[in-house]
Order: C-alpha cells, then sequence, then structure tokens
C-alpha cells in the first residue's frame, strides 16, 4: 500500500509518503508551512484592495490579516465559499466591512492559479483594481511537483487528508456542535480510526467536504478525511513504546487546542478539548485536574465548556493510568504536572504524529471495513 499522507496544522503540514513495503522510519517526510500560513504572508506583502476567489480553508490566522487590512484602509471581497473561511456565517462576515460576492464556481484542482492578478471575468468591471488571492487547503499538483523534482516515484494509491473542522450549524455555536457530532460517534467505546471518513462527508463539515470534493475528482486514488485531533491521537498509539500498555491517557497539545483522551482496551473511553491557553498555568493544575477526572470518569462537559474549553465526553473510567502520553508543539506543559509521561515518536519523527494516525486509519478501513 502506497499513501500520501498530509496533516494540515495551523503552523506547518506535515507530509509523509508511505510504501508498505518499506521501514516506515525510511518514509519520505516533509515539513513545510501550512497554507494558512502562506497566505497570511502572502496577504501582508500586498498594498491593495483584495479579491479572495477559491475554496473554504483553515482561517483563524488569515482572518485576522484581513481585518488588519480593512484597519489600514483596504478594501476586502470575497466569493461565497472562500469568505466562510472567515466565518460560516456570512452575516458575520459582512459585519467585518468584507464585501460577499455571490459567484459559486467550483475551483478546479488541474486548474492552474498563477494569474493572482486577473479577476474572474464576471467581476471584472467592478475588482479592476483588485489583487487577487486564491484560498485552497491543499493543492496536490503543488505537492506532487515539489516531490517529482527528487526523481521520487508518485505511484500511491491514497491520499489521506488531517484538517480540524468544528462543523457548522447555524443555530449552535462552533463549540457545542463539535462536541455534540463527538457525543454521537463516541456513543460507545470505539477505536480513534473511527473517527476518519472514507466518504459521504456530512455537509455541515464545511472544510472536510470541501477537501472531499477535490479529492473526488482525482479518479485513481481512493482517500481518508479526519480531523487533525484525533489523527494525532491515532498516530501517537502508533509509537512502539506505548503497545505495552493497556490502560493510558493519549494528550495532543496544539498551539490552539488541547485534546486527551482515555483508552483501554484499544478503545476511547472518554474525551475532553480545551484551549491550550487556558491550561498553561504553571502550577499544572488545571490539567491535572482534567486529567484525573478523565480517568475516574467524573469530568463532566459542563465543566470544561464553562472554563471555556470545548467540552468532554466521559462513557467509563479506566482501570488505572499506565502512563500519560504525550504529542503536540506545547507538550512541555506536561511537564508542570506530576504524571509519569512519556512523548510519542511514531516512526521516529514526533512531527509525523498526523501522517502516521492517517496511514493507520487507511489499514483499519481496510482490514475492518474493506476500504
Amino acid at each position: 500500500m502506497k499513501c500520501l499522507a498530509i496533516d494540515i496544522g495551523a503552523g506547518t503540514q506535515d507530509i509523509m509518503i508511505y510504501d508498505s513495503n518499506k521501514n516506515i522510519e525510511n518514509s519520505i517526510k516533509l515539513v513545510l508551512p501550512s497554507p494558512s500560513v502562506i497566505m497570511v504572508e502572502k496577504i501582508k506583502k500586498i498594498n491593495n484592495n483584495i479579491y479572495f476567489d477559491g475554496e473554504i480553508m483553515g482561517g483563524g490566522k488569515i482572518k485576522n490579516a484581513i481585518i488588519d487590512k480593512i484597519k489600514n484602509g483596504y478594501k476586502i471581497a470575497m466569493e461565497t465559499n472562500p469568505a466562510k473561511t472567515v466565518r460560516d456565517d456570512l452575516n458575520q462576515v459582512k459585519d467585518i466591512g468584507i464585501e460577499i460576492v455571490n459567484n459559486t464556481t467550483k475551483s478546479n484542482e488541474n486548474t492552474k492559479t498563477n494569474d493572482n492578478n486577473k479577476i474572474n471575468e464576471n467581476n471584472k468591471n467592478k475588482f479592476s483594481n483588485y489583487f487577487k488571492l486564491t484560498l485552497k487547503d491543499f493543492d496536490l499538483n503543488e505537492i506532487n511537483e515539489t516531490i517529482a523534482k527528487y526523481e521520487i516515484n508518485l505511484n500511491y494509491e491514497y491520499v489521506a487528508i488531517a484538517l480540524q473542522d468544528h462543523g457548522y450549524n447555524e443555530n449552535m455555536g462552533d463549540r457545542d456542535f463539535r462536541f455534540e457530532k463527538i457525543r454521537e460517534k463516541l456513543n460507545k467505546p470505539i477505536a480513534v480510526e473511527e473517527f476518519a471518513f472514507t466518504k459521504n462527508i456530512p455537509e455541515y463539515f464545511t472544510r472536510m467536504k470541501t477537501v472531499e470534493n477535490k479529492l473526488k475528482d482525482i479518479a485513481d486514488k481512493k482517500y481518508i478525511i479526519m480531523d487533525s485531533k484525533f489523527a494525532s491521537i491515532c498516530g501517537a498509539m502508533e509509537d512502539e513504546y506505548i503497545k505495552q500498555f493497556n490502560s493510558f491517557v493519549v494528550l495532543d497539545i496544539g498551539n490552539g487546542h488541547t485534546m486527551a483522551t482515555s483508552i483501554e482496551n484499544g478503545l476511547i473511553q472518554g474525551v475532553f478539548e480545551h484551549h491550550t491557553s487556558m491550561l498553561k498555568d504553571e502550577t499544572g493544575e488545571t490539567l491535572t485536574n482534567l486529567i484525573n477526572k478523565l480517568v475516574d470518569g467524573s469530568l463532566t462537559h459542563e465543566e470544561v465548556h464553562e472554563n471555556y474549553g470545548h467540552g468532554a465526553h466521559v462513557l467509563n473510567p479506566i482501570s488505572k493510568l499506565e502512563k500519560v502520553i504525550v504529542t503536540g508543539p506545547n507538550r512541555n506543559l506536561i511537564e508542570n504536572t506530576a504524571f509519569d509521561y512519556y512523548n510519542a515518536v511514531p516512526a521516529g519523527d514526533v512531527m509525523m504524529t498526523g501522517p502516521v494516525g492517517l496511514i493507520k486509519s487507511i489499514k483499519y478501513h481496510e482490514t475492518i471495513k474493506n476500504l
């Protein structure tokens, strides 16, 4: 099995080209700036009005860069789909000062977008003095071209993508809706790999759905798409050292969000997700209390949510805590606690936790569900 696995994070996009006939530690690996980081740098350099076309992509930093442009007196126009990068609710996008352009043209993965200063013909006159930028979460052609320079065989069967998607419901906040969907999925103990999608992503996962629509156009490739947090949890569990344990917690401490899952008998027994900024007390008390309550089964959704986290869902306590397994760019926060912890290095590389989780999920669905 050959796979191109890409974990699209807030800071980096971590890429692994995996071949099951080779030792995974010998896989080709790339760590590049994330698409959102690249786009923010482009926005900063443009001293002009800007017109955005393209797709929905991860947008926190992009939103802030756009707001800075508006504050500096520049005008911003965005077509309907890419405008949802800022907020899914387009009325909120308008309130920021962005003009929404009703254009539902589907972007084509095979179309070159080098003419960034050219506006869609339908809007050419009104926005003729705007500089055009195209939003997209990943560019398969660009990645293939980069890899091809090194004479690497690109004959892979699978494309696997991890990214974070809160989901959207106009009648519910992002945090509430995200955990409602997690609760629906985790209605009994399940393998982490069950959080991967192999087809039919629901429309309310707007960012994942956009990626799926692009991957469907690649006729000769199978695909799998997964939330980046669950991909990291899954990848951390593939570290050989961890396979000796039965009851443990896996903790992914990211730049923006932290997720923890309690695991027993290979299945998720409980989960919480919080904003990392709320866990940075020097005593480690907040993180300690959350993990202890996750382990003993007493952690409630309300406790996490009311402290500005996303939430929690705990099915069962675990029998004992053998180890806390840690990954993520802010994993050093575990040092403020007294837990016996281990820094996961699947495939010998802490940066490849997400891609390894994607590859592990492909193998799971091939075996269990005949992907």
